[in-house]
């Protein structure tokens, strides 16, 4: 009687126990290949800018930061985030927002600058690495903001600008322009600006119709449009780290008088109420 009922019962909760073990470790490897297809569209980008197929080259780098957002967005929600995973994105952020857009830049418009031209494409990819180590290494900081401009944010700036003119620069004075486009989102990934993190933004369920009919909205543009759409977003996400640390200078110094009169005020009250027992 128990060989023929226990057994079996026994047979069924190690084939439950299996598909849990099976289903956790797909689950755990969904980020990684999400990591693996960001890995590839950087060195699709490197082989079609070696080929000059600019215009095939430069949205690679934009699929690359969509999948960028998702590998981490579903580690998160699944529990499934490791030491491992945060290594090997970082490796192939390196690639795909480091030696992808410097390898492109470089190919479509800084040729006629000859040495200078390959040094400052290194000096980018210096820049991108540098901006991950030290994203990696910090423990205490604002999740609303990033400290320099993202390594996604300006390959996508390197990206749109690309998209849009993908005849190249062929002339000297030109590519004095394409080091420019370069050398800038590099010094900034390095910098102190804060630009605004979008990981802890919320849209919320409320007004979920007009979210999807703004997502519609947009799509519709990105499709009909998708230059001039893409540049709009590259160039209005660099300049709104300007733009907030402009607006942070400028309530600083309005708030500096009201700090002022408030700690000049503070002590006269006592001294009113010191001449008022005296007396």
């Amino acid at each position: 009687m128990e060989s023929r009922h226990g057994s079996p019962i026994r047979l069924h909760a190690f084939n439950r126990g299996h598909d849990r073990r099976a289903l956790r470790r797909g689950v755990s490897l969904l980020p990684s290949l999400f990591t693996l297809a960001n890995l590839f569209c950087g060195w699709a980008c490197v082989v079609h800018a070696m080929r000059g197929e600019f215009a095939t080259a430069a949205p690679f780098i934009g699929v690359a930061v969509v999948l960028d957002m998702l590998d981490g967005r579903i580690a998160r929600m699944t529990g499934t985030t490791s030491e491992f995973g945060v290594q090997l994105d970082s490796l192939a952020d390196l690639i795909s927002f480091g030696m992808a857009p410097a390898v492109l830049a470089f190919q479509w418009g800084l040729l006629p600058l000859g040495r200078m031209g390959w040094a400052v494409g290194f000096v980018y990819l210096t820049a991108a690495a540098l901006r991950l180590a030290r994203f990696n290494i910090q423990t205490n900081h604002d999740k609303r903001y990033f400290i320099g401009l993202p390594s996604p944010a300006a390959a996508g700036l390197v990206a749109a600008t690309i998209f849009y003119f993908p005849e190249g620069l062929a002339a000297k004075p030109q590519a004095w322009l394409g080091l420019v486009m370069l050398a800038v989102p590099a010094l900034l990934m390095v910098s102190t600006i804060r630009f605004q993190s979008f990981k802890s933004f919320d849209l919320g369920m409320q007004g979920g119709y007009r979210i999807l009919l703004l997502v519609a909205v947009f799509i519709g543009l990105l499709v009909t449009f998708p230059h001039e759409v893409l540049m709009v977003i590259a160039y209005s996400y660099f300049a709104s780290g300007f733009i907030g640390t402009l607006m942070g200078k400028l309530k600083g110094r309005t708030a500096e008088p009201a700090q002022a009169q408030a700690e000049t005020d503070a002590p006269a009250e006592p001294q009113r109420r010191e001449r008022k027992d005296a007396s």
